[in-house]
């Protein structure tokens, strides 16, 4: 049976791949990726990324709790860290919650394009409304943070046909929204070749902690750290990317940081055997190496 199939990457196991290390010598790259979202009220998406049940005053609330309280509880166990981070940011948070994007850029963090809201899905566009929403967010994300934004995760990492097309041709250096591997690789586009760079699904706190598999904060911080210590292992064969997939209202709740707080103090204490970064610093890195290292280049 001929199944559809895409052309985005070819398929080249992990296993025959060439060898590289990250900046000086390190096997293992982590960083913490955060989002950052706004959501209408009483309209548009609900939490799975659907049209109906319309979000109630009482959803809209439980996201809004991430902006007004809980990003501001992760950010200082940031600080307390001395970690990086990137964040995945609604372009609506520069209007709604002004405060939010200043701690981001006073914090000298990455801003990442993340769509105006996730009340929206950028696979419901036609490709002209897709590309206009893709170039306000490029303009929104400069005027705000200084910088021209150099990755991109879709809401709900929804896609259409088109969307690595346009974002390699609005200027975006890698994307996030293909979470089939834990090494960065170039996909292909009508214009050239784009970076994926990994971000992680299995243990994104949302489905793991919320919407799916509803495991334990205290399970989500074993599962946190036998993820990191099984990978520093294996990057000793290859090189690796180990993402946190955050969200501000879910784990900016106390209880949810707490675990969250005992994941990162594990893993900050091999901050010398690891590379603790951004997908940004990432990518920059990948650029530099010769043709034929990283697959598909």
């Amino acid at each position: 049976m001929d199944f559809p199939r895409h052309d985005r990457y070819d398929f080249i196991p992990i296993d025959e791949r060439p060898d590289y290390s990250w900046p000086d010598g390190k096997r293992l790259a982590v960083y913490f990726g955060n989002n950052v979202e706004e959501f209408a009220f009483g309209a548009g998406l609900n939490e799975a990324g659907l049209p109906t049940p319309v979000p109630t005053q009482r959803t809209y609330a439980q996201r809004d709790y991430g902006n007004r309280v809980g990003i501001w509880r992760m950010l200082d166990l940031f600080d307390d860290l001395g970690a990086p981070a990137s964040h995945n940011i609604n372009t609506a948070i520069f209007e709604y919650s002004p405060q939010v994007a200043k701690r981001i850029k006073d914090r000298g963090d990455e801003m990442i394009g993340h769509g105006r809201t996730n009340s929206e899905r950028q696979d419901t566009f036609s490709e002209a409304e897709e590309k206009e929403m893709i170039d306000h967010c490029v303009e929104a994300i400069e005027e705000n943070w200084g910088k021209r934004p150099t990755g991109w995760l879709s809401p709900f990492l929804a896609e259409s046909e088109v969307t690595p097309d346009l974002l390699k041709e609005a200027g975006f250096d890698y994307i996030l929204n293909w979470p089939c591997d834990d090494q960065p690789f170039w996909m292909r586009t009508r214009s050239g070749p784009l970076l994926y760079v990994p971000y992680t699904i299995a243990l994104n706190d949302l489905p793991v902690l919320i919407n799916t598999w509803r495991y334990t904060p205290r399970q989500y911080a074993e599962m946190l750290i036998d993820q990191f210590d099984e990978m520093l292992e294996e990057s000793q064969r290859r090189p690796l990317v180990f993402c946190f997939s955050l969200h501000t209202f879910v784990l900016g709740h106390p209880f949810r940081t707490r675990a969250l707080r005992q994941a990162m103090e594990h893993i900050m204490k091999h901050r010398d055997d690891v590379w603790v970064t951004t997908p940004g610093e990432i990518a920059a890195y990948c650029k530099t190496l010769p043709a034929g290292i990283i697959p598909g280049s």
